[in-house]
């Protein structure tokens, strides 16, 4: 079971890190072309996916080098670093909604707010509080637990306050945040659709709908997507662990860690992917890279 666990951990890591270091390849070769401040979000987004990846790694070749006996304070940091990449992914979440917020609700004031100052400023913060969220059970020894486990595991190595403490203050705010962003820019679509609605009755329309509801419309849908998946991908792991950690007899913790961790884990692949189906910019530069290098190996 352990062979088998540190295989689909190799192989699922191994798709994360070739997904989206792809994806911050092209970002960063479209963010020197265009420009787009706004885009240095959904870049920060592929690489704490693609960190993600590598600290998954590390916790696969653990599990292919079983029987294993790490010390606690090496269980402690492998988990601190994996906790820490994953807290950066959501915050980059949260950071790339806000993004698409800003410039639907105020887009003709959106390129003086969103300034390379600002956007460096975001994300220093973003990997600051990753880094606490990830090590404070390394700041604060009372959220650490002594185990006898040989294996380096959330549940073997953390008290549970650490993570009630961690679910009740980053997991179920950020998906409460998603979800006012996403209903604000829903009433702002449907406030620009019966505008466009009362031209088109007043017979001023041309017939097809303006490029601000376009863009309006696509990301949305792109919002609606990574709120989706990060619901879809993370909220069974949190609510078994609650459940777990309330009554450790009603639900295997094994089950969590072998199943829906992974699943977890699973959206830091979706995002890349995401990003690179529904965004023509990402799927243009794709192409370009894709037959620059046809090119070179003909």
């Amino acid at each position: 079971a352990s062979q088998a666990l540190g295989a689909i951990l190799a192989g699922l890591a191994s798709l994360i890190i070739a997904a989206n270091v792809l994806v911050a390849i092209i970002l960063l070769c479209h963010i020197q072309k265009s420009g787009s401040k706004g885009l240095c979000f959904v870049l920060n987004l592929a690489l704490a996916d693609a960190m993600v990846g590598f600290t998954v790694m590390g916790v696969a070749m653990d599990e292919l080098s079983q029987p294993f006996y790490p010390s606690q304070n090496f269980c402690v940091l492998r988990m601190a670093f994996v906790t820490s990449s994953s807290a950066a992914s959501i915050l980059s979440l949260i950071l790339v909604a806000c993004d698409r917020h800003l410039a639907i609700r105020k887009p003709f004031h959106y390129f003086q707010l969103v300034t390379g100052l600002r956007v460096g400023v975001c994300l220093v913060g973003l990997w600051l509080v990753a880094a606490v969220v990830g090590f404070l059970p390394v700041l604060i020894p009372r959220f650490q637990k002594v185990s006898n486990h040989c294996k380096c595991s959330f549940f073997n190595v953390f008290q549970p306050s650490y993570l009630l403490t961690m679910f009740c203050l980053g997991f179920f705010p950020a998906l409460f945040l998603f979800l006012y962003l996403y209903c604000d820019m829903l009433k702002i679509a449907s406030v620009h659709v019966q505008h466009i609605q009362e031209v088109e009755q007043a017979g001023l329309g041309g017939g097809c709908p303006p490029p601000r509801a376009i863009s309006d419309m696509k990301a949305m849908r792109t919002v609606a997507m990574l709120i989706g998946c990060f619901t879809l991908s993370w909220l069974p792991f949190f609510i078994a662990s609650i459940v777990q950690m309330v009554c450790p007899e009603c639900f295997p913790y094994k089950v969590i860690e072998n199943f829906l961790w992974l699943l977890g884990l699973g959206n830091s692949l979706l995002n890349p992917l995401l990003y690179s189906w529904w965004q023509k910019d990402v799927q243009l530069q794709l192409s370009q890279l894709a037959a620059g290098v046809k090119r070179r190996v003909l």
